[in-house]
Protein backbone atom coordinates (compact mmCIF):
# COMPACT_ATOMS: atom_id res chain seq x y z
CA UNK A 1 0.00 0.00 0.00
CA UNK A 2 1.35 3.39 -0.95
CA UNK A 3 2.32 5.85 1.91
CA UNK A 4 0.39 8.99 0.23
CA UNK A 5 -1.89 9.29 -2.59
CA UNK A 6 -0.13 10.53 -4.92
CA UNK A 7 2.69 7.45 -4.62
CA UNK A 8 0.16 5.85 -6.48
CA UNK A 9 0.56 7.18 -9.74
CA UNK A 10 3.83 8.57 -10.51
CA UNK A 11 2.42 10.52 -13.52
CA UNK A 12 0.28 12.71 -11.10
CA UNK A 13 0.35 16.36 -11.03
CA UNK A 14 2.03 17.71 -7.50
CA UNK A 15 -0.34 18.74 -5.86
CA UNK A 16 -1.45 22.52 -5.83
CA UNK A 17 -0.25 25.69 -3.60
CA UNK A 18 -2.19 28.13 -1.07
CA UNK A 19 -4.55 30.09 -3.45
CA UNK A 20 -4.61 27.99 -6.09
CA UNK A 21 -5.72 25.38 -3.87
CA UNK A 22 -8.29 27.41 -2.49
CA UNK A 23 -9.86 29.68 -4.86
CA UNK A 24 -9.25 27.07 -8.18
CA UNK A 25 -9.48 29.45 -11.59
CA UNK A 26 -11.48 31.79 -9.87
CA UNK A 27 -8.79 35.21 -9.81
CA UNK A 28 -7.92 34.05 -13.63
CA UNK A 29 -11.22 34.50 -14.87
CA UNK A 30 -12.08 37.57 -12.82
CA UNK A 31 -8.91 39.12 -13.95
CA UNK A 32 -9.95 38.19 -17.88
CA UNK A 33 -13.57 39.69 -17.61
CA UNK A 34 -12.38 42.72 -16.26
CA UNK A 35 -10.03 42.92 -18.68
CA UNK A 36 -12.72 42.49 -21.61
CA UNK A 37 -15.15 45.15 -19.43
CA UNK A 38 -12.12 47.48 -19.77
CA UNK A 39 -11.83 47.47 -23.01
CA UNK A 40 -15.26 47.18 -23.82
CA UNK A 41 -15.37 50.42 -22.46
CA UNK A 42 -12.61 52.17 -23.86
CA UNK A 43 -14.45 51.19 -27.66
CA UNK A 44 -17.24 52.58 -26.10
CA UNK A 45 -16.33 56.10 -25.45
CA UNK A 46 -13.97 56.12 -28.32
CA UNK A 47 -17.24 55.67 -30.29
CA UNK A 48 -19.07 58.17 -28.75
CA UNK A 49 -16.62 60.63 -29.30
CA UNK A 50 -16.22 60.34 -33.11
CA UNK A 51 -19.90 59.59 -33.55
CA UNK A 52 -20.48 62.99 -31.92
CA UNK A 53 -17.49 64.67 -33.57
CA UNK A 54 -15.21 65.51 -30.99
CA UNK A 55 -12.42 63.82 -32.89
CA UNK A 56 -12.14 66.71 -35.20
CA UNK A 57 -10.01 70.17 -35.00
CA UNK A 58 -13.14 71.65 -36.40
CA UNK A 59 -16.36 72.80 -33.89
CA UNK A 60 -19.53 74.16 -35.08
CA UNK A 61 -22.75 75.12 -33.50
CA UNK A 62 -25.72 76.79 -35.33
CA UNK A 63 -26.76 80.00 -33.87
CA UNK A 64 -30.28 81.37 -35.72
CA UNK A 65 -31.94 79.88 -38.63
CA UNK A 66 -34.77 81.31 -40.76
CA UNK A 67 -37.41 80.22 -44.02
CA UNK A 68 -37.40 83.57 -45.28
CA UNK A 69 -39.98 81.65 -48.59
CA UNK A 70 -40.49 79.00 -50.06
CA UNK A 71 -37.15 79.02 -52.45
CA UNK A 72 -34.72 80.31 -49.79
CA UNK A 73 -33.92 79.58 -46.19
CA UNK A 74 -30.54 81.42 -44.32
CA UNK A 75 -28.60 80.28 -41.63
CA UNK A 76 -26.03 81.74 -39.10
CA UNK A 77 -23.76 79.46 -37.33
CA UNK A 78 -20.58 79.54 -35.85
CA UNK A 79 -17.10 77.56 -36.76
CA UNK A 80 -13.97 77.45 -34.75
CA UNK A 81 -11.21 75.86 -37.18
CA UNK A 82 -7.38 75.56 -37.17
CA UNK A 83 -7.40 75.69 -40.85
CA UNK A 84 -9.94 76.33 -43.72
CA UNK A 85 -13.15 74.09 -43.46
CA UNK A 86 -15.74 73.06 -45.45
CA UNK A 87 -19.27 72.94 -44.08
CA UNK A 88 -22.24 71.32 -45.51
CA UNK A 89 -25.82 72.69 -45.03
CA UNK A 90 -29.03 71.12 -45.38
CA UNK A 91 -32.69 72.00 -44.92
CA UNK A 92 -35.69 69.66 -44.46
CA UNK A 93 -38.99 70.38 -44.68
CA UNK A 94 -41.74 69.50 -42.02
CA UNK A 95 -41.67 65.63 -43.18
CA UNK A 96 -38.13 65.71 -43.10
CA UNK A 97 -36.88 65.45 -46.38
CA UNK A 98 -34.22 67.01 -47.21
CA UNK A 99 -35.49 70.28 -50.04
CA UNK A 100 -31.93 71.83 -50.09
CA UNK A 101 -27.70 71.24 -49.22
CA UNK A 102 -25.58 73.86 -49.80
CA UNK A 103 -21.66 73.56 -49.70
CA UNK A 104 -19.41 76.79 -47.91
CA UNK A 105 -15.96 77.17 -47.25
CA UNK A 106 -14.89 79.02 -44.24
CA UNK A 107 -11.63 80.39 -43.38
CA UNK A 108 -9.38 79.47 -40.03
CA UNK A 109 -10.22 80.92 -36.80
CA UNK A 110 -13.68 81.83 -34.85
CA UNK A 111 -15.90 82.47 -37.61
CA UNK A 112 -20.25 83.41 -37.63
CA UNK A 113 -21.26 82.64 -40.78
CA UNK A 114 -24.57 83.17 -42.54
CA UNK A 115 -25.40 81.85 -45.74
CA UNK A 116 -28.62 80.88 -47.87
CA UNK A 117 -29.86 77.82 -49.09
CA UNK A 118 -32.16 77.39 -51.56
CA UNK A 119 -34.26 74.83 -51.60
CA UNK A 120 -36.84 73.72 -53.55
CA UNK A 121 -40.22 73.93 -51.02
CA UNK A 122 -40.69 75.76 -48.10
CA UNK A 123 -37.57 74.64 -45.31
CA UNK A 124 -39.17 73.95 -41.38
CA UNK A 125 -35.61 73.38 -40.64
CA UNK A 126 -32.02 74.99 -41.66
CA UNK A 127 -29.10 72.82 -39.68
CA UNK A 128 -24.99 72.87 -40.08
CA UNK A 129 -24.78 68.91 -41.36
CA UNK A 130 -20.88 68.26 -41.05
CA UNK A 131 -17.48 70.60 -41.14
CA UNK A 132 -14.31 69.30 -42.15
CA UNK A 133 -10.81 70.88 -42.56
CA UNK A 134 -9.74 70.79 -46.51
CA UNK A 135 -7.76 68.22 -48.01
CA UNK A 136 -10.21 65.45 -45.25
CA UNK A 137 -12.17 62.89 -46.65
CA UNK A 138 -16.06 63.66 -46.20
Amino acid sequence: MPDSPSASNPDAAPPARGMRRLYGNKPFIFLMGLLGAGIFTIGWGSALMSYGGHTGSVSYQTIAWNAESEDEATITFQVNSGSPAVCVISATDAHHVEVGQDRVEVKAGNRNVTTNVDTVRTASAVEVTSCREQGSEE
